[in-house]
């Protein structure tokens, strides 16, 4: 099999389009075709789609990589701890992704406009739909500044509880002290993971 074949065969395997594909040879090449490539610019596309298709869980999935799939991925299981998502795994996420970039896997999201483009509609959707406030202002204590923080207060919302009640409770849910809201992002994530047990449950009573 010729290079230019292999090329072909490693990215049809990993699931590359042609844009997708032509986005790489241009990063790792400054070239958009294989035929304006030298021997070694193509030895170094081959390398780059095998790299990129190593990239793998141990159950075999494909991992989810690039510099923004961290955040993107917390965005999506908030959503998902929320109720307005109802598919967590990472396939959905890369749908939606798909649908707001035209970017087919997060690992080729390499700019910070283009992932902008789904941080943003993620984060309005949750506005929108489960009333997550983002707004941040100078005056405000650095723990009300946190996403962790803000989406808690929206699950409790929506689970219909009084307010004076959310800085008693919150902390308890990650075995830390009844009203310190300056809890860390991991002690967040417990009491983010908790709530919206809750509210799928409640959702799920109203189906």
């Amino acid at each position: 099999m010729t290079l230019h074949r292999m090329i072909h065969a490693i990215s049809k395997e990993i699931g590359l389009d042609e844009v997708t594909r032509r986005r790489v040879y241009e990063r790792v090449t400054g070239k958009p075709k294989l035929t304006l490539m030298s021997g070694p610019e193509k030895d170094a596309v081959a390398a780059e789609f095998r790299r990129l298709g190593g990239n793998r869980r141990p159950d075999g999935r494909k991992k989810l990589t690039g510099p923004f799939a961290p955040k993107l991925q917390a965005l999506w299981i908030a959503a998902w701890n929320l109720g307005i998502v109802e598919n967590r795994d990472d396939k959905a996420l890369l749908a939606f992704v798909k649908r707001q970039t035209g970017i087919d896997h997060t690992r080729f999201l390499y700019y910070a406009d283009d992932a902008a483009k789904a941080i943003e509609a993620l984060k309005a959707w949750m506005a929108r739909e489960a009333g997550v406030d983002w707004r941040v202002h100078r005056a405000m204590p650095l723990w009300r500044q946190a996403e962790g923080y803000k989406i808690a207060v929206a699950q409790w919302v929506l689970l219909q509880q009084d307010p004076k009640d959310f800085a008693t409770v919150a902390p308890l849910l990650c075995d830390g002290q009844s009203g310190d809201l300056d809890l860390t992002r991991a002690e967040w994530i417990k009491v983010m993971n908790t709530l919206g047990q809750r509210v799928r449950a409640m959702k799920a009573e109203v189906r």
